[in-house]
């Protein structure tokens, strides 16, 4: 009796055992009854009909990351790199990733290294590391795209490393130092160009300074010799004036007669002292004659001043 029941126990808990399915929450379980799909599991409690429903497939579906080996890949210039990365996925559909691939993580691998060369090749050295992120873009679309009829998402993709040979990196060295080389001709040139432009700035500043200081010494110069004339004519003006008016008055014309012969005698005199031979008008070549009219002359004047003074 104890081995019939045994047995018994036995063959309940092994018809329990594929009864009852509890799914964890991070996993989707595929069943398929006789052969053929019948449903796929989400996490939770389930029962199946023993000996009907069979696990076929479990899937896990929470992100999930795969390490890219390393490649050979050849750059749009025809440099070698050593190039790594980083692939994340999801699984969307169980059924697409259970009857769609036959393994899914291994073909996103190969899909993502094909995809990374096809797209390095594309790309020169320097712009694969200057156009990083553009880079990681350009697979994940590619490789998502792809990887559609399998139910697979493909969250994103990461280069770890570029690392290029050592003949490249020996030439990317001389290169490098070629370039510092150039900048620092380039700069001094700059200096140099910037100190001279400079330097011809203050000169023509200065030369504007100078010039302008010229201009307003010329400007002063005028403006003091117009002063000058402004003054000049019109004090002779007034003095005109005043001339004028003391001829109108009573005596001044004989007064400026007598002021004229006046002058006439002295310069007569000076030429005669000076001349070493004396030539006088027909008039005066008599001394009597001279002398006489002198004292006629002289004694209106003396009437006129006389006159004048009383006048004044």
């Amino acid at each position: 009796m104890l081995t019939v029941f045994t047995i018994f126990t036995i063959i309940v808990l092994f018809i329990l055992w594929h009864t009852i399915v509890i799914v964890p929450m991070r996993e989707s379980i595929v069943i398929e009854r006789l052969g053929k799909f019948r449903t796929v599991l989400n996490p939770g409690f389930h029962f199946l009909i023993p000996f009907f429903d069979h696990i076929s497939y479990r899937h896990e579906i929470r992100e999930q990351v795969f390490d890219i080996p390393s490649q050979t890949c050849i750059t749009n210039d025809n440099m070698q790199v050593e190039v790594d990365g980083l692939v994340y996925l999801k699984v969307n559909d169980p059924k697409k990733a259970s009857y769609g691939i036959g393994d899914y993580r291994n073909a996103s691998i190969n899909l993502a290294q094909t995809t990374m060369r096809s797209e390095v090749g594309k790309l020169t050295l320097s712009r694969i590391f200057s156009e990083r992120d553009a880079l990681n873009d350009k697979i994940v679309r590619e490789v998502d795209l792809a990887s559609d009829p399998w139910g697979i998402k493909v969250l994103r993709y990461e280069i770890k490393n570029i690392s290029p040979s050592q003949h490249v990196l020996a030439t990317l060295e001389k290169q490098m130092e070629a370039e510092r080389g150039k900048r620092a001709e380039i700069t001094l040139a700059t200096a140099k160009k910037e100190s001279q432009i400079l330097l011809s700035e203050g000169v023509r500043q200065e030369s504007i300074n100078i010039s302008e200081g010229e201009k307003q010494k010329r400007i002063n110069d005028a403006l003091g010799k117009a002063k000058e004339i402004e003054l000049l004519a019109t004090s002779t003006a007034e003095g005109a004036r005043l001339v004028a008016e003391a001829i109108n008055t009573k005596g001044g014309k004989m007064a400026v007669k007598m002021q004229l012969l006046e002058q006439y005698i002295n310069e007569l005199n000076n030429v005669l002292g000076k001349a070493k031979v004396t030539v006088l008008p027909e008039g005066m070549a008599n001394m009597k004659a001279f002398f006489e009219g002198t004292e006629k002359l002289i004694n209106p004047l003396k009437n006129i001043k006389t006159i004048s003074d009383k006048e004044l």
